[in-house]
């Protein structure tokens, strides 16, 4: 692991709860696939690790088309978590993944507290370039009449409990809609979590007016993209302000630099950089060239100077 940029003076090591990063920089599960699908744009070997899309514990097919439609500042997709299953992914997308030489964070869902442990389960033997696993609570809870598992303190306790079989790190991914924000990451710490992931998309709709049904095949989705970005800031201020023992990885309409600095000044220790990736697929590199030209510029020579700074 290098310590600093090459040739750029500043330390881009940072720490998210055991989890070494070697920079701040990582992609967001959902926005750059199952395994290498980026490698030919961007070095994953340079981030701080590759997040890739949530997986079920069994193959899931996803929503119908279409799933991804433009917004005003962004996108909403309903996708609907299509994915090939742990074993498959483990199998046939992971090695070429980690052939790039980039360490990887699987990110994981389920409809049940038992589809969540039998996906974390299945990554027990993945191999140990797999840092940490993501457990996407932010899902429909089948068992709880499709509420949000994230709306439910309990329900994310219970499902961060469940997930320990994975064997390493666990952090939480929570919605920004919900119970209070600060009280949910509490429950996932308590189940297990070393760190929370602030924030998932924002639940919305876009209707046709032409044909006077929604435009998506889901028919709602997740709205993401620089519309985000506040809210992610504030979410990761107040968790930050309440729990400072609880680990931040911010995520949230990061589109270049700043917008990482000020997610990490909000007190988030990494960051993620999603919906830029479909406009730009070397976005995630650009962004943390971006943050050391900013650090260098504001004679910052460690990243984590930054983290919680604006809390004085």
């Amino acid at each position: 692991m290098r310590a600093a940029d090459a040739g750029s003076g500043v330390d881009l090591r940072t720490r998210v709860g055991s989890v070494e990063l070697r920079a701040p920089v990582l992609t967001a599960s959902g926005t750059a696939g199952c395994g290498a699908e980026l490698a030919r744009y961007l070095r994953p070997e340079r981030l701080g690790a590759m997040v890739v899309k949530s997986l079920h514990a069994d193959p899931c097919p996803g929503n119908p088309a279409p799933r991804l439609h433009p917004v005003a500042s962004g996108m909403i997709n309903s996708v609907g978590l299509q994915g090939p299953g742990v074993q498959s992914w483990l199998d046939a997308d992971l090695p070429a993944l980690l052939a790039t030489g980039c360490d990887v964070v699987a990110s994981i869902w389920g409809r049940t507290v038992d589809e969540y442990r039998r996906a974390a389960e299945g990554l027990a033997e993945a191999p140990p370039s797999v840092v940490a696993v993501e457990v996407n609570v932010s899902c429909p809870n089948t068992e709880d009449g499709s509420r949000m598992f994230s709306h439910s303190v309990a329900a994310v306790e219970a499902v961060l409990a469940a997930t320990k079989g994975c064997g390493r790190p666990r952090w939480a991914k929570l919605s920004p809609t919900g119970p209070g924000v600060v009280d949910v990451a509490a429950a996932a710490a308590a189940g297990g979590a070393e760190a929370v992931v602030l924030t998932n998309t924002l639940p919305g709709l876009v209707i046709d007016l032409e044909t006077r049904r929604p435009v998506l095949g889901g028919p709602g989705g997740g709205v993401s993209g620089a519309a985000l970005h506040p809210v992610a800031v504030r979410a990761v201020h107040d968790v930050a302000s309440a729990r400072s023992d609880i680990p931040i990885v911010g995520v949230g309409g990061v589109a270049a630099g700043a917008d990482a600095v000020e997610l990490m000044l909000a007190g988030a220790a990494a960051v993620q950089v999603g919906t830029a990736t479909f406009a730009d697929p070397r976005a995630p590199n650009r962004v943390l060239s971006e943050m050391v030209s900013w650090c260098r510029r504001a004679g910052v020579t460690r990243i984590d100077e930054l983290i919680g700074a604006a809390h004085g």
